[in-house]
């Protein structure tokens, strides 16, 4: 709907028997979650999103008849009867959709063709590991039953915020976490690179920080161990649409349940009277009021832009003024390259392998962060992402977000140029472990982390914002549960979505939940949630009209 054309919310004041109403920015997953459950609860809602499509950076795009899936590697909660699931399905997001499941979490190869597969099954693993290193068989076996234990646990607290919780709640959570507190708090304090010390094998040394594609890092143990859990409890796999797929059914529940998203409108500012938020301006100057204002998108463009740096508190300045400038804090930006060709790609049951990059192999891919490279073969994630006889690979790599931006500013055709040279990269690559692949490649779409800026908003094109496990989740956590989501000084005004509820896709639908939940006390209004009963099985027609970009970006 055009600008002209977009009904305005004029009313300052609730008139008794009115629904409260809650103006949402941003349509990512944390934004659109917030809707959901605000509706569900009772209130009158209104997304507006800068965007042409829900989501935020959980986004695709297509070229040629290819559908490129950008953000979901795997999602906790896909299976049953846990909470993360329960959130899930109170917003839609698996309405009438198959979920692909894989027995092994990544295969990780080195430069000499040497390869270790982390299977979620942790005999199968064991004997695998054991197989490639006998004499590491005492850190394997260890790694193997702490695995054991995670899988008997199945534990995932993501419905109520803990200032919330009823005496019943929290009784339950202690039942489950006290019996097994020195494993989570063991393994919460090994890291993982401290670990690796104790293997032999150099493959082995280097290959287990890559279990999830890249290496975290700074992560310990816990991590590891508690998503290979899920994923043997076919609760951590991929839903069929893949990234937009989960972002158009939430945003069909929202709608479902009378929400309205607003697409290309873009929030300038929010409107502040007598110290509350009343609304919003948007680009243009028109503007929207409401009872509630509740920011879902760009942590530091809500801070410094959309709040004009006028309205913080001790925890968010902590964040956005000192932590930012942390790398160490923050995830990387992502070099992604998706390769569509014909014919089926790949035998055997691999669907994902990092490839442990040779010194020439990594001086020749731009700005390559930690000398390693993914390769998934994504036509076995969903259908609907190739036409019928054609494949999608995506490769990717973490990069310097820094790198890319300041070529993309000082020298554009230089920029063009690197992405050029990942494609012919990605090309080589894949000839030289697949010989005979080149003719099959029809198109090369290379995204670089400014790329991501640009189409979603998110700073310094960082998918996942904050590392957990970090002194950043330490703040965070207590964002949630001290300062309820909420700046001092500011009433009538929320935070929710990934940079104030954590960095993955189920803590920013949490942060949804969560955040509505406090708001509810304040409006009068009783929090309610349920399960979605939609069960019309997903098309890939529900995708809807997706984007193209950047075009020389292609090959």
């Amino acid at each position: 709907m055009s600008r002209e054309n977009r009904p305005v919310w004029q009313r300052r004041e609730r008139a008794p028997g009115d629904r409260p109403r809650v103006i949402v920015i941003g349509a990512g997953i944390g934004g659109l979650s917030t809707g959901c459950y605000a509706q569900m609860s009772g209130a009158e809602t209104r997304i507006f999103e800068r965007h042409v499509l829900p989501g935020g950076c959980c986004t695709a795009w297509s070229r040629q008849g290819y559908v490129f899936d950008y953000c979901i590697e795997w999602l906790t909660g896909t299976g049953r009867g846990n909470h993360a699931s329960q959130v899930w399905r109170e917003l839609g997001a698996l309405d009438g959709k198959t979920i692909a499941n894989f027995e092994m979490f990544n295969t990780v190869m080195d430069e000499h063709g040497r390869s270790v597969t982390f299977y979620n099954d942790p005999d199968r693993l064991e004997a695998h590991l054991l197989e490639i290193s006998p004499a590491d068989a005492r850190p394997i076996r260890a790694f193997c039953r702490d695995l054991r234990r995670f899988i008997a646990v199945n534990h995932y607290p993501f419905l109520t915020p803990p200032p919330l919780q009823s005496l019943g709640e929290k009784l339950a959570t202690l039942r489950v976490v006290l019996p097994d507190f020195l494993l989570f708090w063991r393994t919460a304090a090994t890291r993982m690179e401290s670990f690796t010390e104790r293997f032999q094998d150099p493959l082995l040394r280097r290959a287990f920080p890559f279990i999830f594609f890249q290496d975290h890092e700074d992560f310990p143990l816990l991590p590891y161990l508690f998503n290979m859990a899920s994923a043997h409890h076919l609760n951590a796999g991929f839903p069929q649409g893949g990234s937009l797929g989960l972002a158009r059914s939430v945003e069909e529940r929202y709608t479902s349940l009378g929400g309205r998203v607003d697409y290309r409108a873009r929030v300038e500012r929010i409107l502040i009277e007598d110290g509350r938020a009343v609304g919003v301006e948007l680009r243009g100057g028109q503007r929207h009021y409401a009872d509630h204002v509740v920011a879902a998108c760009d942590g530091l463009t809500t801070v410094k832009k959309l709040l004009g740096g006028a309205y913080s508190s001790p925890k968010v300045e902590l964040l956005f003024d000192r932590m930012m400038e942390r790398e160490e804090l923050l995830y990387p930006g992502v070099v992604s390259a998706f390769v569509g060709l014909k014919g089926e790609f790949g035998e055997g049951e691999r669907h994902s392998t990092t490839y442990l990059l040779s010194d020439e192999d990594s001086a020749a891919l731009p700005s390559v962060r930690q000398n390693s490279m993914v390769v998934q073969l994504r036509s076995r994630y969903s259908d609907g992402f190739a036409p019928p006889g054609h494949s999608v690979v995506h490769c990717t790599y973490f990069s310097d977000y820094g790198y890319w931006k300041e070529l993309r500013r000082t020298d554009r055709k230089g920029y063009w140029a690197r992405k050029q040279e990942v494609a012919d990269f990605v090309r080589g690559f894949l000839e030289r472990h697949h010989p005979g692949i080149g003719p099959a490649i029809e198109v090369i779409d290379v995204a670089s982390p400014v790329t991501t800026e640009r189409y979603t908003g998110v700073s310094g094109g960082s998918i996942l914002g904050w590392k957990s496990f970090t002194d950043a989740d330490d703040v965070i956590t207590g964002l949630i549960n001290k300062d309820r989501l909420r700046l001092p000084g500011l009433d009538g005004f929320s935070l929710a979505g990934q940079w104030f509820g954590g960095g993955s896709l189920i803590r920013a639908a949490a942060s949804g939940r969560f955040v509505t939940q406090y708001l509810c006390r304040e409006l009068g209004l009783e929090f309610r949630a349920w399960e979605s009963e939609a069960t019309e099985p997903w098309h890939p027609g529900k995708l809807g009209k997706l984007p193209q970009l950047e075009q020389r970006g292609v090959r």
